[in-house]
C-alpha cells in the first residue's frame, strides 16, 4: 500500500468555499499505470466551473476530484510498462484529480518534461497548448493570414498567439494595456478591447482579418468576429457556446455542441513539448499556490485577470 496524499476535493456546488483538502491514498499502480510524485498541478478555468453552481448539478458526483494536467516524477510502474521507470520527470495531461502529491496515471497520457521547462509551466502546457493547436488547425490558419485573438493575455490566448506566429500568421490580440507589452514580446499587435474595437483592429490590420479566435466567449468577441471575417468557417470559440451555432461559427472544446478535437490534441502533445523544451513556446506562470490554497488560486482564476497560468504545487 502507498502512503496518503493531500488531495483537493469539492464537497458541494458553488464557489471556492466548497474546497477541501483531505487525505487519499492514491493506490498501486495497475498494468500500463504509472504513480507519480506530484511536483504542481495547473489550474485551468474547467476546474472551477465544475463545481459552478447549475441546475444541471448532479450531487452523485460529490465529493469531486479536480486537476487535468500534472508535471511530477514517476514513483513507482505497474506491470506492462513499456517506456517509463522510477525517476523519470514527466508531464500527464489528461488525468482525473490532478490537485494532489501523489496520483495513479495511464502510461499513454504522459510525456518526458524538458529538462529545460520548470515544473511550474510544464504543468501548464498541454492543456491550453492543445487547445490553441485546435483552435488554429480547425480555422486553416497558415502563412499569410491576418489572425485575431480575443482574450491574447489569457492561458489559452497567449498559446494562440505564439503558435498562429510560428505558423507564419500576422496576430493582432484583444487584451487590456497591461498585457500589450507582453503581447508585443510574442509576435502579435495588442488593441484594448471595448467600444470602437472593430475600427481599431482594421486599423491595426491594414487588410482583411482573415481568421478569429475567441477565447473569452462574450458578445463584443464573437460580434466583432462575425463583422470582419467574410468566411464565418474560418471563426473558432471556445467559450461562446451559446451563440455559435446560430452565428455559424466554429463552437470547440467541451461545451454543448462543440467539437472536443480529441484527436488534433492528443497529436498536438509532441510538437508542444519540442517548442517548450527548444524555448520557441513561452508558457507564462502567474502564480505558484501551495495546496492548501487552492480556494485563493481558484478566486484569482475566476477574476479573469491573471496573466499567464496558476498553479498548484503539493
Amino acid at each position: 500500500m502507498t502512503d496518503t496524499s493531500p488531495t483537493v476535493i469539492a464537497v458541494g456546488y458553488g464557489g471556492p468555499d466548497v474546497l477541501r483538502v483531505i487525505e487519499i491514498d492514491p493506490g498501486d499502480p495497475g498494468p500500463g499505470e504509472v504513480l507519480l510524485d506530484i511536483r504542481a498541478a495547473a489550474v485551468n478555468p474547467i476546474d472551477w466551473k465544475l463545481y459552478a453552481p447549475s441546475p444541471h448539478a448532479d450531487p452523485t458526483r460529490l465529493p469531486m476530484r479536480l486537476g487535468f494536467e500534472v508535471a511530477g516524477v514517476v514513483a513507482a510502474v505497474g506491470p506492462s510498462v513499456r517506456w517509463l521507470s522510477p525517476g523519470d520527470e514527466v508531464i500527464a495531461w489528461r488525468v482525473r484529480g490532478g490537485y494532489t502529491g501523489r496520483l495513479v496515471v495511464p502510461e499513454q497520457v504522459t510525456v518526458r518534461k524538458p529538462a529545460s521547462l520548470d515544473w511550474a509551466a510544464a504543468s501548464g502546457l498541454l492543456l491550453t497548448g492543445a487547445t490553441a493547436v485546435h483552435t488554429l488547425t480547425a480555422t486553416r490558419t497558415g502563412t499569410g493570414d491576418v489572425v485575431l485573438v480575443h482574450g491574447g493575455s489569457g492561458g489559452v490566448g497567449r498559446m494562440v498567439v505564439q503558435l498562429a506566429a510560428l505558423r507564419g500568421a500576422r496576430v493582432i490580440a484583444t487584451a487590456s494595456p497591461a498585457s500589450h507589452d507582453d503581447l508585443r514580446a510574442l509576435g502579435a499587435e495588442p488593441v484594448a478591447y471595448g467600444t470602437g474595437l472593430v475600427e481599431r483592429v482594421r486599423e491595426a490590420a491594414g487588410a482583411p482579418v482573415t481568421v478569429a479566435i475567441d477565447t473569452v466567449g462574450s458578445d463584443e468577441a464573437l460580434d466583432s468576429s462575425v463583422e470582419l471575417v467574410a468566411d464565418r468557417t474560418r471563426i473558432a470559440t471556445i467559450a461562446g457556446f451559446a451563440r455559435a451555432a446560430g452565428l455559424g461559427v466554429l463552437a470547440l472544446g467541451g461545451g454543448p455542441g462543440a467539437d472536443p478535437g480529441t484527436q488534433v490534441r492528443e497529436a498536438a502533445r509532441a510538437q508542444l513539448v519540442e517548442l517548450a523544451a527548444d524555448q520557441a513556446l513561452d508558457v507564462a506562470v502567474a502564480g505558484v499556490y501551495p495546496l492548501d490554497q487552492v480556494a485563493l488560486a481558484h478566486e484569482v482564476s475566476r477574476a479573469g485577470h491573471a496573466r499567464g497560468k496558476l498553479v498548484l504545487t503539493p
